[in-house]
């Protein structure tokens, strides 16, 4: 089955929901899993982040071989 028809499966099963507790708990949980992770990260990860970024940018490069054999 692909995507498309398993959400349109997923829907006739969530139509067919009378129980207003179980929604609430579906709603929640797709709001969970589709939330943004950027803004559940801690401003110290962000810094992180956006200092690698900014280094990668400037072609400032580990291979990822070189990374390994550093940490191990």
């Amino acid at each position: 089955m692909d995507i498309q028809a398993s959400k349109i499966e997923l829907v006739k099963m969530i139509l067919s929901i009378e129980n207003v507790e179980f929604i609430s708990k579906i709603s929640d949980f797709i709001k969970k899993e589709s939330s943004n992770f950027w803004e559940d990260l801690a401003l110290e990860e962000k810094n992180e982040i956006e200092k690698g970024i900014d280094q990668l940018n400037k072609g400032e490069k580990v291979a990822f071989s070189d990374f390994m054999k550093k940490i191990s």
